[in-house]
């Protein structure tokens, strides 16, 4: 009597293991950029230097491991040489043209009056030409959105220049120059065209909202 081997049942196959479980999962292609891409999206469009409590707040990231990232950007940019440094002034981060780079950036903004002025900054320009002496402040309020930066570049370019400070608040005033003029071919501030038929009649209580919000 001959003895047959007993056939058994085939066990279903395993699914394959993945190689990397950890990375194999829906929620890492679902999630946002990394810490060091984020600080540098905001960054970049800072006016004025962002503190750290702000950024961690944003970006929900414990303070000390976004001034952490904040340094570690910092020394990179250095080490790499940047045209471009990450500094920490006035409570704040910000991005800042490299020292040496300085002169390149202000014949660029300066010289290159070829360049034409964007939307903002004739809407910036224009504030101050009919509202001298103004602060930034004021002009922010006026436009609804933050306007340092182009503020600045108006300097850089000669269109607008520091008239004193504002008796109250202290806050820097600025006016349109002599090259504003020559630029648009009026003997004087008098010859700009009345905007009064443009504006709406509430324009005071829209500027006050503006600046409360």
């Amino acid at each position: 009597m001959t003895s047959e081997p007993l056939e058994t049942p085939e066990s279903p196959e395993a699914p394959e293991a993945s190689e990397n479980p950890d990375t194999d999962t829906d929620s890492d292609n679902e999630a946002g950029p990394g810490l060091r891409a984020s600080l540098e999206a905001i960054l970049l469009v800072a006016d004025e230097p962002v503190p750290v409590v702000v950024l961690a707040q944003v970006l929900e990231r414990p303070r000390n491991e976004v001034e952490a990232e904040l340094r570690d950007l910092a020394a990179s940019y250095v080490a790499e040489g940047r045209g471009f440094d990450l500094r920490e002034i006035a409570g704040g981060w910000r991005f800042y043209t490299r020292e040496d780079c300085a002169p390149l950036v202000e014949r660029f903004i300066s010289d290159g009056q070829e360049v034409r002025l964007t939307q903002a900054a004739l809407e910036t320009l224009a504030v101050v030409a009919y509202r001298q002496p103004v602060s930034r402040a004021r002009v922010s309020a006026v436009r609804g959105v933050n306007c340092d930066g182009v503020m600045r570049t108006l300097v850089l370019r000669g269109l607008t220049e520091e008239a004193g400070t504002d008796k109250e608040t202290g806050a820097i005033l600025y006016r349109t120059t002599g090259y504003f003029l020559e630029r648009l071919g009026l003997a004087g501030l008098e010859d700009l065209p009345d905007l009064a038929p443009f504006l709406p009649e509430n324009i005071e209580d829209i500027e006050d909202e503006n600046a409360r919000s």
